[in-house]
């Protein structure tokens, strides 16, 4: 009997492939059929704190155009409390999809501010979150600010966040720091539950007709899997934290390496807006398949199996590899 069972963030999980954020999980009966295919647990889609704060400022214009004016009309007006704002109908539909799935349903908030944060993270709390999945991604633009600032930074949110709740916590790094193991110690020791690697870089592009700079998304794809494999293999056995890889899962053959680097589960979005939701049971079968080849009865066994810490040879994590890589190149003479 196969087991794929797994654990991430205290959580008994029947699988390590978990969704992330994904605007698919915005309706109910999608999250229901990501359950039904096999999906281990749910990241919801994040709730950012600046969408929030301009609803808010847009919502109190609109309350008090005109009072100015007209002091006596304030009593005409409703009561803000009446009104529902973005958060609370994210805690609504998070309440909704909590009671329509049994498997794990994590919040994912994207905070501006600490207090943004903390508040945020108290909320969902309240609403049944099962787990709160710190959304990071901050740039550092200012010349005057140093690496180490930034990592401080994170670690200090992280610290009051973990102080103001009681659920698990991970958080959902970038790949953009300097000392990525330190970094991941520090936020072991702030008390976060799970890291997730990586939040992905979303850079503009530049229009040259128009003179603008215009955003741009792009689906991930599957080479973006070996610089997650890269640190988590490395982190793997160095920190007491449940590691997630996301970025780059479109294939059972890339759930199981993130397993092998030593990750607790791998999450999918991409695949799956590609492929349909349908691939999430496409991908299980292929797990199943393979561990019954190889004669691997469970998750747990496999875990951390290509982890830095469990092969002979290190270089290939290291500066080493480097030099082997560039070495094993043969410039391909053309023919007399």
């Amino acid at each position: 009997m196969i087991d794929l069972s797994t654990d991430y963030l205290g959580l008994r999980l029947k699988s390590p492939l978990v969704i992330s954020s994904t605007p698919l999980s915005n309706v109910v009966g999608n999250v229901r059929q990501m359950e039904d295919c096999g999906a281990a647990a749910i990241v919801l889609p994040s709730v950012f704190e600046e969408q929030l704060s301009l609803e808010s400022r847009a919502l109190d214009h609109d309350l008090s155009r005109g009072t100015d004016s007209y002091s006596e009309s304030l009593s005409y007006l409703p009561d803000f409390n009446d009104y529902r704002t973005g958060i609370d109908t994210y805690l609504e539909y998070l309440a909704k999809v909590k009671s329509s799935v049994s498997i794990p349903v994590l919040a994912s908030i994207n905070g501006a501010t600490p207090g943004g944060w903390v508040r945020y993270a108290r909320e969902v709390e309240a609403a049944g979150a099962d787990a709160i999945e710190l959304n990071t991604y901050a740039l550092a633009t200012d010349p005057g600010t140093s690496g180490s600032q930034v990592e401080q930074q994170l670690i200090d949110l992280v610290s009051q966040v973990r102080a103001t709740i009681k659920i698990p916590l991970a958080v959902k790094l970038s790949s953009q720091f300097t000392s990525i193991p330190a970094l991941a110690a520090g936020l072991d020791r702030a008390g976060v539950n799970g890291l997730v690697l990586f939040n992905r870089f979303y850079q503009p592009d530049f229009d040259i007709e128009n003179l603008c700079v215009v955003p741009r998304l792009a689906f991930s794809r599957p080479d973006e899997l070996l610089l997650r494999l890269h640190w988590v293999a490395i982190l793997y056995g160095h920190i007491d934290t449940d590691l997630a890889i996301t970025g780059g899962v479109h294939s059972a053959e890339d759930v199981l390496k993130g397993v092998m680097a030593g990750a607790n589960v791998t999450m999918m979005t991409s695949a799956i807006h590609i492929n349909g939701i349908g691939h999430i049971a496409t991908i299980l079968m292929g797990l199943k398949q393979w561990m019954a080849d190889h004669e691997h009865e469970s998750i747990r066994q496999m875990r951390g199996a290509l982890s830095r810490r469990a092969v002979p040879d290190t270089s290939p994590f290291d500066r080493g590899n480097y030099i082997k890589t560039l070495s094993s190149y043969t410039l391909q003479q053309p023919a007399l």
